[in-house]
């Protein structure tokens, strides 16, 4: 069994900092002792990684991505080989994928489609929830079972009507059935009937550009259904995850919630925190590369969310990672902007990106920690197998340089798109090395994994639930 000993670095967890060695054996962390302590001059080891001057930190828990997502006629372009392999490179060890129930089909049936594109591919370990688009007693009795299973999350849409839509007579008898079986229930909050009649009325006065994306999924829309969701789940018992909250409105229906002490939580992107309208307005057609729902706000919503963040009415940082070409895919949309597929690029880009908020003095080390490694372990059932440097954790271990500033550019990312939606913006650091359960993945600026070496990931529930 290969020992690996990580020495010199700053172990940060949501927990605690601490100059320590971190002894590695096979797969699993054994062991942490104080740098130059009896204790650790002791420890010999195959293979020494020096992390002098560098963060050892957990590897990224990622627990929103669409790889293979068909949507609006096309498919996202990274697979769950290009895509899991971008996560690594930006220190990402772990993501929880959704895998999608068909329109009169099983939950079973969507899963198994998902476990074919997913097996053998992965360059990191995963997960998935179960998107539920066709509540049914069926349904509802499979979502037990794969609750058994180790699939214990299900996400409704009360966005897309003719898509993904579930009326709140659906919503509400799903969230009972997780309200008994012990699964959470995420929700796309947005009141899908409304919006589709502003995209009709703004189509028929000719305002088709991207920006118009934005203008008809209003802020009050996103806090109105975020607020219907909030009050579902309070009549079912049921606990709620509320997924990429982008306006201050509806995270005031959140922290309202919070305060009477429910199990609501929030969870934002780094596309929200980074960017706005006005990127959606940008010139041409250059607005499409920012075309997300919920969609990206006026800059004066930032503010809400990293306050959010740091009061922990915003629990999470994941990445909604659905990338879409521009040429070819985000094209779709032109002279009709609701015709562009909705989604953006970003699954290597998020660890760096709430680093850069450490820098900036937004959130502490600990926070950035527990926002991208622990608290998405912990909501999802994974912790602390995934989410922290402990003895008996999965080997899933970052050596991160904040000294190692560089530009997010298409010309450098891994992941497969032909566009950055950060293009030209400095970070202030990155993974030089990660690990893998004890396999190093990337190192000093290249590559080192290899697809198949990821793991499916069966979870438990949530630890907030208990």
């Amino acid at each position: 069994m290969t020992r690996t000993l990580i020495t010199g670095g700053l172990v940060v967890t949501a927990a605690e900092e601490v100059h320590a060695d971190v002894l590695i054996e096979g797969e699993r962390v054994v062991a942490l002792a104080g740098t130059g302590s009896d204790v650790a001059s002791g420890w010999t080891a195959d293979r020494t990684i020096d992390a002098t001057d560098c963060y050892v930190v957990p590897g990224g828990v990622d627990v929103h991505t669409h790889m293979e997502l068909p949507f609006g006629g096309t498919s996202a372009s990274d697979t769950f080989e290009t895509g899991t392999r971008a996560a690594a490179w930006g220190g990402t060890t772990t993501i929880v994928d959704f895998a999608v129930q068909s329109v009169g089909g099983s939950l079973r049936d969507g899963l198994d489609a998902w476990h074919t594109k997913a097996e053998g591919n992965c360059a990191i370990d995963y997960g998935f929830h179960m998107i539920v688009s066709d509540v049914t007693p069926d349904v509802l009795n499979e979502m037990d079972l794969l609750v058994e299973e180790g699939v214990t999350s299900f996400k409704l849409f009360m966005a897309y009507p003719g898509v993904f839509y579930s009326d709140d007579g659906r919503i509400l008898r799903a969230m009972q059935r997780s309200a008994d079986n012990g699964g959470l229930i995420m929700v796309h909050a947005e009141n899908g009937i409304a919006i589709d009649v502003l995209v009709e009325q703004a189509l028929a006065a000719d305002r088709t550009d991207p920006r118009y994306h934005g203008e008809v999924r209003r802020e009050l829309l996103e806090a109105e259904a975020t607020h219907r969701a909030i009050q579902l789940a309070r009549v079912a018992g049921a606990p709620l995850y509320v997924v990429h909250v982008s306006a201050e409105q509806a995270v005031a229906e959140i922290a309202a919630a919070r305060d009477l002490g429910l199990n609501v939580f929030g969870e934002t992107c780094p596309q929200y925190l980074y960017l706005s309208t006005d990127n959606l307005a940008e010139p041409g057609f250059e607005g499409a590369k920012y075309v997300c729902s919920t969609p990206l706000r006026p800059r004066e919503h930032q503010d809400a969310l990293w306050r959010a963040l740091r009061t922990n009415d915003l629990s999470v940082v994941s990445t909604d990672h659905c990338p879409f070409c521009f040429t070819g895919q985000k094209e779709l949309g032109r002279g009709d902007f609701s015709k562009i597929p909705n989604g953006l690029p970003g699954v290597e880009n998020r660890m760096d990106l709430l680093h850069q908020a450490v820098v900036d003095g937004r959130i502490s080390r600990r926070r950035w920690i527990e926002l991208a490694c622990a608290t998405p372990a912990r909501m999802f059932g994974l912790y602390p197998r995934k989410g922290t440097i402990t003895p008996g954790a999965d080997a899933d271990v970052v050596v991160f340089d904040p000294h190692a500033g560089y530009p997010l550019s298409a010309s450098t990312h891994h992941m497969n798109v032909d566009y950055s939606a950060y293009e030209g913006r400095h970070v202030a650091g990155r993974a030089r090395t990660v690990l893998s359960r004890g396999s190093v993945v990337i190192e000093d600026g290249e590559y080192r994994g290899r697809a198949g070496h990821g793991a499916y990931l069966p979870r438990g529930t949530s630890q907030y639930l208990v």
